[in-house]
């Protein structure tokens, strides 16, 4: 009987320790649209190649990505801009320490209809354009017909960033349509011939024409100098120093492979 007993809980333990080993260890991602195709592209490699991980990608925005980090939502919160003041006095408050790690580069292109004739703006164009200051093409040198401005949601980190480089700060034009995602930004403008948006490298197509600001075109190389006008670095943020899987997944990101990745997503690889 005892010899039974022994045999019993030895198998019992043997399955539980199965069961621990079956158990996959779980990453949750949330937040920028922007950074939405490096993380998954490179959670699903690093799935790949670690079975025991299951990572869970979802957007909705770097305000959204910021604060599943303080609620304790998510693991890592992709953002396409730095963290906000107010966003880490409520941090501090929950007693959450948000930690940046740059996992790329971008430049925000500024992108029109292919049928408009315009290949280039300067940054004060720009602006007063998406402040309202100008309202047709004829006054920087297109055919005349109004601009229809499409611009990203206030949620967004691309928002923010372009609000910054681009306008200084001061309001969008009332008359701006609003977008939730990059992609629809592009989508949009590729099919309203008076359109002007913005939107990351990775999502440029060939549907929408790329303008160069300040006779500069936004590529790998420009990005990285600091040449082009609205290039931004693209963040995944954590509660305090990485520890464990997460440790690893970043680590992975940073690594040559890792960029490589980020390459062909179509953004700009830190190395």
């Amino acid at each position: 009987m005892k010899k039974l007993l022994t045999i019993l809980a030895i198998l019992v333990a043997g399955s539980l320790s199965m069961l621990g080993l079956a158990q996959a260890e779980e990453i949750t991602i949330k937040g920028s649209t922007t950074v939405l195709p490096i993380a998954q592209a490179t959670a699903e490699i690093f799935m790949d190649q670690n079975s025991d991980v299951d990572i869970s990608v979802q957007g909705g925005g770097s305000g959204v990505g910021i604060a599943s980090i303080i609620d304790g939502t998510a693991d890592i919160g992709d953002a396409s801009r730095a963290i906000k003041d107010k966003e880490l006095s409520a941090a501090v408050s929950a007693g959450v320490n948000p930690k940046a790690h740059v996992v790329a580069m971008d430049g925000i292109a500024v992108v029109i209809h292919p049928s408009n004739g315009i290949t280039a703006l300067s940054k004060q164009q720009v602006k007063d354009i998406y402040t309202g200051k100008i309202t047709d093409w004829s006054k920087v040198g297109g055919n005349p017909g109004e601009i229809v401005v499409v611009s990203r949601d206030s949620a967004s980190g691309t928002y923010e960033a372009f609000h910054g480089l681009a306008l200084n700060k001061e309001k969008f034009s009332k008359k701006a349509l609003r977008e939730a995602s990059n992609q629809a930004v592009v989508k949009v403008v590729s099919t309203t011939p008076g359109a002007i948006g913005y939107a990351g490298l990775g999502y440029l197509t060939n549907q929408v024409k790329t303008l160069t600001i300040e006779g500069v075109i936004p590529t790998v190389e420009t990005v990285l100098s600091g040449e082009y006008a609205y290039a931004r670095p693209l963040f995944m943020y954590t509660n305090g120093a990485p520890k464990g899987v997460v440790k690893k997944y970043l680590d992975f990101i940073k690594s040559k492979e890792g960029q490589k990745i980020v390459s062909e997503q179509g953004f700009v690889a830190l190395k």
